[in-house]
């Protein structure tokens, strides 16, 4: 079997491949790689020593038994009998679900995720969004601290183990993308720096010095976070990546890295005849993330709307802290303005960071559903000091109208998992470090930060206490209770009507018109001939909707179609969704 691995900086790279040394070769074609042949099979443990240091993991490693720190493992992944021929399922029309394997089953396995599919395949979202599964110190973890990129959490299950996953949701149906992060690696276990200039100090992220995409070296780097994309959505045939944080991506060559990896997916996408995108997290507002390349973007198929997000909690919970700040004032129209053009900053100025921020949409050039839209994320939730959800903040029936603007929004709608039934579980922020001065250092760090913000200490849960995961499992009993079953009701009855009614698919943000009423809390909205009104308020709420033809499709509570008159009367906390006929 052919081993190779860059080390430019090596004068000596040995193999040790089960147990047996071997000298490795200069690549006399590649500059800075060493190769070389050896015995072995799928399963065989190797590493490689620099200049007769000890033995480190494989910078590609496809697996990693004993966790960042131990030997790689080989993989063969022609191995794995696939069942499902899968042609893919594309961006538009799609309803995202955000799923974390550690505690969406008490198991935290991709086995016992896998067996809990059809639930999500009834509740009617088109494609799972895993977060990261790469290798992580510990056995529990968001999965943000990932050091190997090509290799998958062993306590997840492993390689196969995620296979088997992939392959049990295209069964039903379901397309499959996983969040990756480019970014920064985890402070433990992280090895790359003795094999090449995997990070520069040129240029500081929020985790340290930043992945080396622009600095001497950066060719071979950004070939290596390229090839471990194509590898997720070639070997594992996921349908999509989900980047983490691009902005933190630091790049001043002329041709952007996102450019770049948007290039290659699009060529292997045309290879393997499956559709294949890639889904931004971007704190820019700047629609150059999205356009085309031939138009001069980065080319990237959608990003995460965090506007949208804080506009719409503004106007159900009231919060004005941090960067709720800005759409706290009219948040009603800070809702109006991000149904109709996307973002809310878009060169406005933004109290949280001091400046002017983001840049217009244009709709013309932009569809909706390049747009990503939700009420909770992990990151809305598990950055809360207590990991409290929506549901802890507000009724079922504010719950209803955040799950009606989310789901007929002209934007790509996702959820975070356990939203569709209001979990009464948690999600906290929880990490399983190893090292013990790196876990003391993590949970003093975390209960600094929210006793800045006027929290107590002892308020704050402890990222290492086992306890503080297990309490962020979801609790499988609950979708077969009230209240939880009449809200998992109305988000199965509300991704129905998306799936029938062509309107809300409709990518075109400028067919969006939307009336409100900042000061009785209400807002409507009309796609094609679909209405949509919710009343936030706690008085009933008269709506000049000016269609008296409609037909009430959704009520989260009993009401009556538009008079004559044209008036919605709509009860306190209460959405419908109503068919001009």
């Amino acid at each position: 079997m052919q081993f190779e691995v860059w080390a430019p900086q090596a004068g000596r790279v040995t193999l040790r491949c089960d147990g047996v040394g071997h000298a490795l070769e200069r690549d006399p074609e590649r500059e800075g790689w060493w190769r070389g042949e050896a015995g072995a099979h799928d399963g065989s443990r190797y590493g490689f020593a620099l200049d007769d240091g000890p033995v480190l993991p494989d910078p590609r490693s496809r697996r990693q038994p004993d966790g960042p720190d131990g030997l790689s493992a080989v993989v063969d992944h022609d191995r794995f009998a696939w069942r499902t021929e899968w042609t893919g399922r594309p961006l538009p029309g799609a309803v995202l679900y955000e799923l974390h394997v550690g505690t969406y089953t008490r198991e935290g396995t991709f086995d016992a995720a896998a067996e809990r599919l059809g639930h999500l395949a009834e509740l009617g979202v088109t494609h799972v969004e895993l977060m990261p599964v790469c290798p992580f110190p510990g056995r529990h973890g968001w999965g943000y601290e990932g050091v190997s990129l090509w290799a998958v959490h062993e306590p997840y299950g492993g390689p196969e183990g995620l296979k088997r996953f992939v392959d049990r949701a295209h069964a039903l149906g379901l397309g499959v993308v996983l969040d990756v992060v480019h970014n920064h690696l985890g402070p433990s276990g992280n090895h790359l720096p003795p094999f090449g200039p995997y990070f520069t100090d040129t240029h500081h992220t929020p985790w340290g010095a930043a992945v080396n995409l622009d600095a001497p070296g950066s060719d071979e780097v950004r070939a290596f976070l390229v090839d471990s994309a194509l590898a997720w959505l070639r070997d594992y045939r996921f349908d999509g990546l989900r980047l983490d944080a691009v902005h933190a991506l630091v790049d001043t060559r002329a041709c952007h890295f996102l450019e770049e990896l948007s290039g290659a997916v699009d060529a292997l996408a045309a290879d393997t005849g499956r559709p294949l995108f890639l889904i931004a997290e971007s704190d820019l507002n700047d629609p150059r993330v999205v356009r085309p390349r031939a138009e001069g973007g980065l080319g990237l198929n959608a990003q995460w709307n965090d506007d949208f997000h804080h506009a719409l909690h503004t106007a159900l919970t009231g919060e004005s802290q941090g960067y709720y700040a800005d759409f706290a004032r009219a948040p009603f129209a800070a809702l109006a303005k991000t149904l109709t053009g996307g973002f809310f900053h878009d060169g406005t100025y933004s109290s949280f960071r001091g400046r002017r921020h983001g840049r217009p949409l244009d709709r013309n050039r932009v569809a909706g559903h390049r747009l990503l839209g939700y009420s909770q994320t992990h990151d809305q939730v598990g950055n809360r000091a207590r990991g409290d959800r929506l549901a802890a903040l507000v009724s079922p029936g504010l719950l209803a109208c955040a799950a009606a603007l989310t789901l007929t929004a002209p934007f790509t709608p996702m959820l975070f998992m356990g939203e569709e039934w209001a979990a009464g579980t948690p999600w906290q922020f929880f990490t399983d470090h190893t090292d013990p001065e790196l876990a003391e250092a993590v949970s003093a760090g975390r209960r600094r930060e929210f006793a800045a913000h006027g929290w107590a200490e002892q308020d704050v849960p402890d990222p290492q206490d086992p306890a503080t995961r297990d309490r962020s499992c979801l609790d499988w009993s609950e979708p077969e209770r009230e209240p939880h079953a009449r809200v998992l009701s109305w988000y199965r009855l509300l991704l129905a009507l998306r799936h029938e009614h062509p309107d809300l698919t409709d990518p075109d943000l400028g067919d969006t018109k939307v009336a409100h009423d900042e000061e009785h809390r209400w807002l409507a909205f009309r796609r094609g001939d679909v209405r949509v009104a919710v009343n936030l308020g706690a008085e009933w709420a008269e709506i000049p909707l000016g269609v008296p033809g409609a037909r009430v499709l959704a009520a989260w509570e009993p009401v009556e179609a538009p008079g004559p008159d044209g008036v919605l009367r709509l009860p306190a906390e209460s959405a419908v969704v109503l068919l001009q006929e």
